[in-house]
């Protein structure tokens, strides 16, 4: 028996690296069982995202009844923090401890916090909604609260979190890591949509106030089970008596070196450019194509999967020194496709043309957000990464959140002025305010590109780098422009 197993062990290592391909994330430092385990407080990230942009939205104005203009200022509260992201990282960069630790406090009181504003959300909803004989504003300011404190806590985490694993994993792992990080908040979307759909199919508010009180402890044990014994601590690295720098010199380096700005500015807008169509593809399946709800929620899955093979191609093409701002170029291209798409399955009537460009919105989507993200790190000062890490999570929230307010707006006032007819007998569809804020996503994919041109290292360095320090060579000996 033991042979067997011996040799099934055996087989299993030499087909893991080659068939699954967050399999060589792993070093000795940082074995897979590790690495998996640090990448939970991912999915509790993923789930209150979930929780947050689409359970609590759809619940709050058709079962409670609170008015969609108060539910969409409670639902962008998180964002208010968002760029407070680098200030986060910075601070754990520099922490001050004689415990040693930099990251670990971070995500603790991160994850307190998270955890104090799910415990009192339900009721402030409760309350927000009118079901209460006291007064109208209590309901209110505990709702702010609540969502105030999970998006703070959110942030605080995934900063933090995001700053270990780097911390944790050898240079030439990072985008292997960053791409299996990617996928594990992923899979916690899709596992909280499922689960919190199938419990609150039967609504009621002790239901509602049993699911968010249950991802409240979930997010606990997830993020106490992510951290547990994963930094080592060396308290020479975190002693109170040395000098650290002021956040604005650091971030004035920053900004100086490797050319930030430029970078900072082609993440925001790539994330305008994908982000829009957040809350709009299903409604357009349903409005304008005729789809039913089921197949519509598809959309989903077929949105996930894109997103999953666009993760497993970056860590792959990653790893053997491809530049990471050729691949984020790559998936903006994707996405001027996917949206060319969805456009095109409307005065067609297909579906087949639907999902196809809804693949390629999550693949594209992927390879950017990916790419990105690994040329942040690699970009980052040494002693800093939270910094550079910070500044990239400030920089993506803060665009999605816009993007969602955006595209709701656009599309409703578009679609407006067409079906009064203002705009022609051509134009008079619900079709109309969809189609304007997919070509405008079209646009800023565009002007992304042209965005991160400049960063894209030459084909004969790309071609010559094999490892990720040879790329950052490469970019290196690129001339400042």
């Amino acid at each position: 028996m033991r042979a067997i197993e011996a040799a099934f062990i055996d087989a299993w290592k030499r087909v893991g690296p080659r068939f699954l391909p967050f399999a060589d994330a792993a070093s000795p430092d940082l074995p897979l069982p590790r690495l998996l385990r640090l990448s939970f407080f991912q999915v509790s990230v993923g789930m209150c995202s979930v929780l947050l942009l689409g359970t609590l939205n759809r619940v709050m104005i058709v079962e409670l009844g609170v008015a969609a203009g108060l539910v969409a200022t409670m639902v962008a509260l998180p964002v208010l923090f968002a760029p407070l992201r680098a200030l986060i990282g910075f601070r754990s960069d520099h922490h001050k401890s004689y415990l040693g630790w930099r990251r670990v406090p971070y995500l603790w009181f991160g994850t307190l916090v998270q955890f104090g504003g799910l415990a009192i959300m339900p009721f402030a909803l409760i309350l927000l909604s009118g079901d209460t004989t006291g007064p109208w504003w209590i309901g209110h300011i505990g709702a702010a609260l609540a969502f105030l404190m999970v998006g703070a806590g959110l942030h605080t985490v995934q900063t933090a979190g995001l700053a270990l694993a780097t911390d944790l994993a050898p240079r030439e792992k990072h985008p292997a890591v960053v791409s299996l990080m990617s996928l594990m908040q992923l899979v916690g979307m899709l596992i909280a949509g499922l689960g919190f759909g199938a419990v609150l199919a039967e609504f009621s508010q002790l239901r509602l106030i049993q699911v968010i009180q249950g991802a409240a402890a979930l997010t606990m044990l997830l993020n106490v089970v992510a951290l547990w014994k994963q930094e080592p601590r060396n308290p020479a690295r975190t002693r109170h008596d040395r000098e650290i720098p002021s956040f604005h010199e650091s971030w004035r380096r920053l900004r100086r070196t490797a050319r930030w700005d430029r970078r900072l500015m082609a993440l925001g807008l790539g994330t305008l450019g994908f982000a829009m169509q957040d809350i709009l593809l299903e409604p357009y399946g349903g409005q304008v194509l005729g789809l039913s709800v089921g197949t519509t929620t598809g959309l989903t899955a077929l949105f996930a999967a894109g997103g999953v093979a666009a993760f497993a191609a970056a860590a792959r093409l990653l790893a053997r020194g491809t530049d990471p701002h050729r691949l984020a170029a790559h998936g903006a291209l994707a996405g001027v496709v996917a949206f060319t798409l969805v456009l095109a399955a409307a005065p067609i009537a297909s579906l087949a043309v639907f999902a196809a460009g809804t693949v390629l919105i999550g693949f594209g989507g992927g390879l950017f957000s990916v790419g990105l993200l690994t040329a942040c790190i690699r970009t980052a000062p040494a002693n800093e990464p939270g910094l550079a890490l910070g500044a990239w999570g400030a920089v993506a929230a803060t665009s999605g959140g816009a993007a969602m307010a955006l595209g709701g707006l656009i599309r409703d006032t578009v679609a407006a002025v067409a079906l009064s007819g203002s705009l022609g007998p051509a134009l008079s569809g619900h079709e109309v305010g969809y189609g304007a804020v997919y070509m405008l996503e079209i646009v800023l994919l565009f002007a992304t590109l042209a965005a991160i041109g400049p960063l894209v290292q030459p084909a004969w360095a790309d071609a010559t780098a094999s490892t990720p320090a040879q790329a950052d060579a490469a970019v290196a000996m690129q001339p400042a422009r």
